[in-house]
C-alpha cells in the first residue's frame, strides 16, 4: 500500500468496527494479538461516530445529558467530549414495578438517547429511552448502527445493534439519526482531518448493507469478503442491489503468492 492509497479494514490501515462492546483499545488488543501494528488513533468505532455527531451539533453547549442504551465504549467517548450521561451498564439489573399507579421517573434534562449494541438491554432501558424521546422536547434519537445480526462469535450469528434500535423505534414511532456505517459522517471526518482523496480509498467489509453501501455511497472502491455474514450466493442473488467492485473469500486473499486475490464483480 503506497502512501497515497488507503484501506478501511472492517472488524479485523483504518479500522471501523461497527458493534464493539468496549472502546477502541479493546480492538487494538485484538490487532496486537494478531501481530498487526495498528495504533489506537487509527481505529474509529461507531461509538466514536456518536461523539462526533454530538460535537457537530454542539450538544455540550445545551447543558443537557445523554441517556445510553449500550456498553462502556459509548460512555468512554462521552467522557472524552465532556458530555454528562446516565444509563448504560448501570441500568443492566433494573426492574420496573408496574402495579396500579406506578410510573417510571425520568430525567427531564436528557437531550439525546444513544442506542448501540447492548448485551444487557431490558425493559427498564426501553421505557426510559421512550420517555426521554417522546416527552423531552427536541431529544435526539441516535443509533450507532442498525445491523440486524452480527457474527459476535464464530459459532453463530447474534442479534445485532439494529434489534436494540428497532425496539426504540417501535415504541417511539421515530426514526433515529444513524451515525455508523453507511452514514457518511466518519468518512467525511477522516477525509477532512487527514486530507484523504476518496478515489484513493478502498473499503473492505463483510456486510453489503453497511460496509459496501458505505463505500458505494461515499465514492470509495469496495471489496466484499465472504468470511462474514454475506455468502457468494447472496451477493449474486436477484434480490441484492448492492454490488462491490471486487470480492474475495477472506482478507487472507489480499496476499496470494505476492498478488491480490480479488475477483471483480
Amino acid at each position: 500500500m503506497s502512501s497515497t492509497n488507503y484501506v478501511l479494514w472492517v472488524n479485523e490501515f483504518f479500522s471501523l468496527p461497527i458493534t464493539p462492546p468496549n472502546h477502541e483499545m479493546d480492538t487494538k488488543k485484538k490487532f496486537d494479538s494478531l501481530g498487526l501494528d495498528v495504533s489506537a488513533d487509527e481505529i474509529f468505532s461507531s461509538s466514536f461516530a456518536a461523539a462526533i455527531f454530538l460535537e457537530q451539533i454542539k450538544f455540550k453547549n445545551s447543558g443537557k445529558k445523554a441517556y445510553v442504551i449500550g456498553e462502556s465504549g459509548i460512555l468512554e467517548e462521552l467522557e472524552l467530549i465532556d458530555v454528562p450521561y446516565l444509563g448504560g451498564p448501570d441500568d443492566r439489573d433494573k426492574v420496573l414495578s408496574m402495579g396500579p399507579g406506578d410510573k417510571l421517573e425520568y430525567d427531564k434534562n436528557v437531550g439525546a438517547v444513544i442506542v448501540g449494541f447492548d448485551r444487557h438491554i431490558n425493559y427498564y432501558k426501553i421505557q426510559y429511552a421512550q420517555l426521554c424521546i417522546n416527552k423531552n422536547e427536541g431529544c435526539h434519537f441516535i443509533a450507532t448502527n442498525t445491523d440486524s445480526v452480527s457474527p459476535i462469535t464464530d459459532a453463530q450469528e447474534w442479534a445485532g445493534g439494529g434489534s436494540m434500535v428497532g425496539a426504540i423505534k417501535g415504541c417511539t414511532g421515530k426514526e433515529p439519526t444513524v451515525v455508523g456505517k453507511p452514514s457518511p459522517l466518519i468518512i467525511d471526518y477522516l477525509c477532512d482531518r487527514l486530507h484523504l482523496q476518496r478515489d484513493r480509498i478502498c473499503m473492505v467489509g463483510d456486510r453489503l448493507d453497511t460496509d459496501i453501501l458505505f463505500g458505494t455511497d461515499n465514492g470509495l472502491k469496495t471489496v466484499l469478503v465472504l468470511s462474514g455474514v454475506t455468502s457468494e450466493e447472496k451477493l449474486f442473488s436477484k434480490e441484492n442491489t448492492i454490488i462491490p467492485d471486487f470480492y474475495a473469500n477472506s482478507i487472507n486473499d489480499f496476499f496470494i503468492d505476492g498478488s491480490l486475490g480479488f475477483t471483480a464483480t
